[in-house]
């Protein structure tokens, strides 16, 4: 084993420039892939944060013709009684300006309402509606003015502007408003259909529901609603790795192809110590070593790469045009898991090339090549 590190060490360093640059483009490729993977991790985490500012962790919807109280629980920050229902929004002309008009969902909040929703700054009053932003600017409304709320059954409510929103999310902020709950009872006739609530760490939505559910609420977790743009999500972060995952396999051929050069190079070698004694395991021992080091080493510096560069990048983020996209800025969010994942599966490819003139080092024949 010493004999063959020694000897597959020495041939690394014969040729410092070729092994360089194959130990570089494993490293490369490892790098490029962990900051395209921390970028899509932040982007990912971006979406999420914008969407859940105006929408509920979880819903508990009320089995029992009378809200029964909620139980308490650990995780729980807030919680509100709410209704929803689909209205028509209308503006009445005025002051050189044309009317306006859009559907929207209006969320009517009871009490403990405004916490539920730090971020936007809500402060519910009787007769009182916030806006998307996409909603303000189709309806050309500003703060003070006066909108109609018209449901199905052509009840109608007068609503003041108190102020406006905006999470990111387009589909939130285009088609999505708030009331008081005493908003929706008249304007609908729903009376309360459960609770909204909030909660410390969104992602275990799921379990605190069950938790809360009871025989009085069915739950309904953030994750089950947005389940389509979490699969989406998912789908193109798995595309994005597939994809760049291929450099790290241009990457490997190219240890491959300088192992290939090595073999040729050194078939008299081969063939001598072969005829010395030494055994086809340990001349095949010498290349596999051969292509240990470069993965191993550029696995290594791929991982120091990518980290570096994915420091930088959260010091010096990434800018995105803010008429287009809900972030300003492109966050980097590292995790521990896809490091790993990415330096065990691009060892392995690199590995797996090696096995090409590992073969062709066994086949060698010293009585043909002495001859």
């Amino acid at each position: 084993m010493r004999f063959a590190l020694f000897l597959a060490w020495a041939h690394l360093r014969r040729r410092p420039l070729q092994s360089g640059l194959a130990l570089s483009g494993v490293g490369v490729g490892v790098a490029v892939l962990l900051v395209a993977l921390s970028l899509t991790n932040g982007f990912v985490d971006g979406l999420v944060r914008a969407t859940l500012k105006a929408y509920p962790h979880l819903v508990l919807f009320s089995l029992e013709d009378k809200l029964p109280p909620l139980p308490d629980h650990p995780e729980v920050v807030a919680k509100a009684p709410f209704a929803a229902t689909k209205a028509l929004l209308t503006r009445p002309a005025e002051g050189g300006r044309g009317p306006g008009v859009d559907f929207a969902t209006l969320v009517g909040l009871g009490e403990g309402g405004e916490a539920l929703y730090p971020e936007l700054g809500l402060s519910l009053a009787p007769g009182g509606i916030y806006l998307g932003s996409a909603l303000m600017h189709a309806l050309g409304a500003f703060v003070g003015d006066k909108l109609y709320a018209l449901s199905a059954t052509q009840e109608r409510v007068e609503l003041r502007v108190l102020g406006s929103f905006r999470t990111g999310n387009y589909l939130l902020d285009s088609g999505y408003a708030f009331v008081d709950l005493g908003t929706v009872e008249r304007l609908s006739g729903l009376r309360a259909q459960g609770y909204q609530v909030r909660l410390k760490d969104p992602w275990r939505a799921k379990e605190v529901g069950e938790a809360l559910a009871g025989t009085s609420f069915f739950p309904q977790a953030w994750q089950d609603t947005q389940r389509t743009l979490l699969e989406q999500l998912a789908l193109q972060k798995e595309v994005l790795g597939i994809l760049i995952f291929l450099i790290v396999a241009v990457a490997a051929l190219g240890v491959a192809n300088l192992l290939v050069l090595k073999v040729v190079e050194k078939t008299p070698e081969i063939a001598l110590l072969r005829a010395m004694g030494a055994s086809r395991l340990t001349v095949g021992l010498v290349f596999a070593l051969e292509g240990v080091i470069l993965g191993v080493g550029g696995v290594a510096l791929g991982n120091l790469l990518g980290y570096l560069l994915c420091l930088y990048l959260a010091q010096r983020p990434l800018t995105l045009p803010g008429e287009l996209y809900f972030l300003t800025h492109l966050p980097v969010a590292m995790r521990l898991g896809d490091f790993l994942w990415v330096s065990g599966a691009s060892l392995l490819a690199v590995l797996l090339a090696s096995l090409l003139p590992l073969s062709r080092a066994f086949r060698v024949k010293p009585g043909v090549v002495l001859r």
